[in-house]
């Protein structure tokens, strides 16, 4: 909170938005004894509501399981071995749950991930589908990290670089970032009387950096760095990150009418411009699916590639790599697109030239329709 001495961030408005991700701190929702508090996190469930009310969607990433872990045993985990907080983190993830689920009009779905799940191609493309999936569903994803068994990322603490890495992962619009401080000031407020609030970034540089002042609280491992290590992060992928204080419920009013009160971390490019940046260029697998006039015709409309266009496929490739896709008619052809499998070479060839209806009777199971879908697609052609 201000202290009333330190000077006040202005009401601005957010930028548009259809989905977004939350992070909520320890900080927010546990007392000093660790016990889970519905005082901050109510405001916040208010505004999760007010936003799915007006058609958008929220995924939550939310700390507190190790604390609301430490509040239900007679241990202090902070002298405890890593184990020991491991253990503690169990113990309070259904304690974390139940209180967004008591606070969310909305069935909540608890997900748990590692850092490894989002850097290995098949998983986080199962994890891409399933948060998808969920939100299809009507559902609020309350994501932590899987802290039982990372032991790394426990390490860190660090979910607000997770935040921003699932805020790529599910092609979010925004980032929110609800903390236990209004903003990012120019200096310490509580040590340099002439520090100022630093309305909007435009860019995360060594001298934005160098503000990071102060460590985390004590029931919390992260800082001021993370969070822009966060913000730096999701404006890479185009993706802007607001920081304000969660911790004032003002503040968080102001969310569901669309202004905000804190720090504007914006993204020199568009989300979109972001993601198919990354698919024109980033690292293939070398190989190519063959098409036929009529996916080609397809994909040049704006559609998903379905086995039934697929005529075959030249070289090996994993589901999740990046793959070119070109008109079968002419080995020298360029490839007209790029995109990500959903289904590995061997499975590709198997269903090619079939309908979908048949993938589950070919292959034994299916992860969906599309063997590259349209989200996943850039066009490689000079018109576009």
């Amino acid at each position: 909170m201000n202290d009333g001495r330190t000077p006040c961030f202005s009401e601005r408005q957010l930028p548009s938005w259809k989905r977004a991700v939350l992070k909520v701190g320890s900080s927010l929702l546990a007392e000093e004894s660790g016990q889970l508090s519905e005082r901050n996190a109510r405001p916040l469930a208010d505004f999760v509501a007010a936003s799915r009310a007006g058609g958008r969607e929220i995924v939550l990433v939310s700390s507190g399981a190790v604390a609301a872990g430490r509040a239900r045993v007679a241990s202090d985990a902070r002298k405890g071995s890593l184990v020991r907080r491991q253990a503690l983190a169990a113990l309070g993830q259904t304690r974390m749950i139940a209180l967004w689920q008591s606070l969310i009009d909305a069935p909540v779905a608890q997900v748990l991930l590692a850092h490894d799940d989002l850097r290995n191609r098949r998983r986080y493309l199962n994890a891409r589908n399933t948060l998808l999936e969920l939100l299809r569903l009507g559902s609020v994803p309350v994501i932590n990290e899987n802290d039982t068994v990372a032991v790394e990322e426990l390490k860190l603490g660090d979910n607000d670089n997770l935040a921003a890495t699932v805020a790529a992962l599910i092609d979010a619009d925004l980032l929110l970032i609800a903390s236990d401080v209004d903003g990012l000031y120019s200096a310490h407020p509580q040590r340099d009387t002439g520090a100022l609030p630093v309305e909007t970034v435009e860019a995360v540089t060594p001298s934005i950096m160098a503000m990071a002042g102060g460590s985390a609280g004590v029931l919390g491992t992260g800082g001021m760095r993370t969070k822009l290590e966060a913000a730096q992060k999701a404006a890479s992928a185009g993706i802007g990150t607001v920081l304000f204080n969660g911790g004032d419920a003002d503040a968080v009013g102001l969310l569901a009418h669309g202004a905000h009160r804190g720090t504007y971390f914006a993204a020199p490019q568009t989300r979109l411009a972001a993601r198919k940046y990354w698919l024109r260029h980033a690292p293939g697998a070398g190989a190519t699916i063959r098409i036929d006039a009529g996916a080609a015709q397809a994909l040049r409309g704006g559609k998903s590639l379905l086995p039934g266009g697929i005529v075959g496929v030249d070289g090996e490739f994993a589901r999740g790599d990046i793959v070119d896709i070109a008109p079968v008619d002419a080995a020298a052809t360029p490839s007209i697109a790029r995109g990500l499998a959903q289904y590995n070479a061997g499975e590709v060839r198997r269903l090619a030239g079939r309908h979908t209806k048949d993938i589950e009777g070919i292959l034994g199971f299916s992860y969906g329709d599309t063997v590259v879908h349209r989200d996943d697609l850039v066009s490689m052609e000079p018109s576009t």
